[in-house]
């Protein structure tokens, strides 16, 4: 897999300013960034055509909708071919409950991040997986009763501050 094109300073202020403020003008976006619109409006577009940019939308508030219930569930599977975790994860991505599951080291195979209008909700989508035979051996789940730090965007200065030139 390619990773396009090597990003410099600029290419890592554009992705930062970008994260935090997706509905900000080129002109805006230029001047935050120390670059004329033009130059700055072609490196966005080079930043979207290789993929650094995957698309922009809005961040709902949940909490004004109604109330909601996040769970964290551990999944071990039954068996560990390579197959058995693709069937897994082609399996979950079908489930809208799952907002996040990722494959982890340790003692158990998966972590899920699931989203529930409840308790009975939560339950109700688990014992349809497990009705599904996605390939659970066992699972235990986490009730999320208060969320301390939730940060959406991660910090690219932070993380690739070295990286740039």
């Amino acid at each position: 897999m390619s990773l396009g094109p090597k990003l410099d300073r600029l290419d890592f202020k554009i992705l930062a300013y970008l994260q935090n403020n997706g509905r900000v003008t080129n002109v805006d976006l230029a001047e935050a960034v120390g670059l004329s619109p033009s130059p700055c409006l072609s490196r966005v577009k080079r930043l979207e055509k290789h993929g650094y940019i995957i698309g922009y939308g809005a961040t709902i508030n949940l909490a004004k909708l109604g109330s909601m219930l996040t769970v964290f569930t551990e999944v071990t599977l039954t068996d560990h071919r390579s197959g058995d975790f693709s069937r897994f994860e082609q399996r979950a991505r079908t489930v809208p409950e799952i907002v996040e599951a990722h494959l982890v080291s340790g003692g158990y195979d998966y972590l899920l991040k699931f989203v529930a209008r409840d308790v009975s909700h939560y339950q109700e989508t688990i014992e349809s997986i497990l009705e599904r035979d996605f390939g659970i051996e066992k699972y235990f789940s986490y009730i999320v009763i208060k969320a301390g730090v939730i940060k959406r965007n991660p910090p690219i200065d932070a993380l690739f501050d070295e990286r740039s030139e």
